[in-house]
C-alpha cells in the first residue's frame, strides 16, 4: 500500500533550520505532485509548498516564501523541505502529501506528520 513517512522534525530555536524528509513507497513517485502542509494547534491545516513531478516550478505560501525550499529526488522517492530562519509561528505538525495532475490533495495520499517546534 501507499506510504508517506515524514522525518526530520524537532525542537529548534528561532532563527534556526530544519530539513524535513518524506519518503514515499507503494506509488510511482515521479507521477505525483508533492506538497507540504502544516497544522498548528487550534488552527486549520494550511498549504506550505509544492513541487511538480519533474522538480520544476516550486510554489510557496507567502508565509514561508524566501525561507523554505522544497525539492525532490525521484530516484530516491523522497521530497524535502528545507526550512531556514524559522520563527515561533512556524510551530506545527508538518505533513507531506501526494496528488496526481488534475486532482486535489484530498483525493491523494498523506503522511502521518512530523512535529516542528520553534522556541523564541
Amino acid at each position: 500500500q501507499v506510504q508517506l513517512v515524514e522525518s526530520g522534525g524537532g525542537l529548534v530555536q528561532a532563527g534556526g533550520s530544519l530539513r524535513l524528509s518524506c519518503a514515499a513507497s507503494g506509488l510511482t513517485f515521479s507521477r505525483y505532485i508533492m506538497g507540504w502542509f502544516r497544522q498548528a494547534p487550534g488552527k486549520e491545516r494550511e498549504f506550505a509548498a509544492s513541487i511538480r513531478r519533474n522538480g520544476d516550478n516550486p510554489y510557496y505560501a507567502d508565509s514561508v516564501k524566501g525561507r523554505f525550499t522544497i525539492s525532490r529526488d525521484n530516484a530516491e522517492n523522497t521530497v524535502y523541505l528545507q526550512m531556514n530562519s524559522l520563527k515561533p509561528e512556524d510551530t506545527a505538525v508538518y505533513f507531506c502529501a501526494a496528488r496526481l495532475e488534475y486532482t486535489n490533495y484530498d483525493n491523494g495520499y498523506w503522511g502521518q506528520g512530523t512535529q516542528v517546534t520553534v522556541s523564541s
